[in-house]
């Protein structure tokens, strides 16, 4: 197993842009593009969560750990259109117009399909997949208006690789695939581009608690490098999708992940 490279320095990838972050609280992948957006020089972020008291400490973190002082929290369940509008309609005000839209918001869960209940199915979807739907039909009035605008959403290589157990997350992330390349040509029109990153296994906390040390074990040795990845690795890469950087780039989903073909 190769061993955790060293933590990147920012290098003023979003450097006057302004962020806005689904499902941000915590440790997962969401939090750490928070960390990495503040790090590579957004001028104001904004985070959401459903958790209020998580929030709260994760806005309070990244000020202090970061030094940006703009840095705000609003409470948003995706799966709820009027609380949408809200996140959106804030983070214009509060952010002077939104420049990057990162949609982190999924659920997953271990289920054979001989299992899953409708509700447990229609819970994953409407997260994973139509949450993502209903963020990205929210922003694009706003940045098609303006002429530009960044948005990256959150795949999975499960929407390209079958897994046992996984068919509702499988089925949303795959969605989540094709609303980002067909999105993105109505949205490249205005200037606008949305792109996808793809991670295999990225490793947190409420990934530890949804999945069982053993999986986690043999996917992470399924990897070239012998490992999982670290979260903040994923989220260098929707750093990179987000910036001027990837400017010609539009429908793409980029894979974060080193497992053996």
């Amino acid at each position: 197993m190769q061993q955790v490279p060293e933590y990147v320095s920012g290098h003023g990838l979003l450097k006057g842009k302004s962020v806005l972050i689904t499902a941000a609280a915590g440790a997962g992948i969401g939090f750490s593009a928070a960390r990495r957006a503040a790090e590579e020089g957004c001028r104001a972020l904004m985070i959401s969560d459903i958790h209020p008291r998580r929030l709260e400490e994760a806005v309070a973190t990244l000020k202090q750990e970061t030094g940006l002082g703009e840095v705000y929290g609003q409470l948003c369940n995706v799966t709820s259109e009027d609380e949408v509008q809200t996140l959106i309609a804030t983070a214009e005000e509060q952010l002077g117009g939104v420049d990057v839209l990162i949609n982190n918001a999924g659920l997953g869960g271990q289920t054979k399909v001989v299992d899953m209940t409708d509700d447990e199915w229609h819970r994953v979807l409407d997260i994973t997949l139509t949450g993502t739907f209903r963020m990205t039909r929210a922003m694009l009035p706003h940045m098609q208006t303006r002429g530009r605008g960044v948005i990256v959403n959150n795949a999975s290589v499960l929407g390209w690789r079958a897994q046992k157990e996984q068919a509702h997350y499988a089925a949303a992330k795959a969605g989540v695939m094709a609303l980002t390349r067909c999105s993105a040509l109505e949205a490249a029109e205005y200037g606008v581009r949305i792109n996808a990153v793809s991670p295999s296994i990225a490793l947190h906390d409420f990934l530890k608690k949804a999945s069982s040390e053993e999986l986690l074990a043999q996917l992470a040795s399924r990897e070239a490098f012998g490992r999982a990845a670290e979260v903040w690795e994923v989220a260098n890469v929707m750093m990179f999708l987000a910036s001027d950087y990837a400017s010609y780039m539009a429908g793409e989903v980029v894979s974060v992940s080193s497992q053996h073909a």
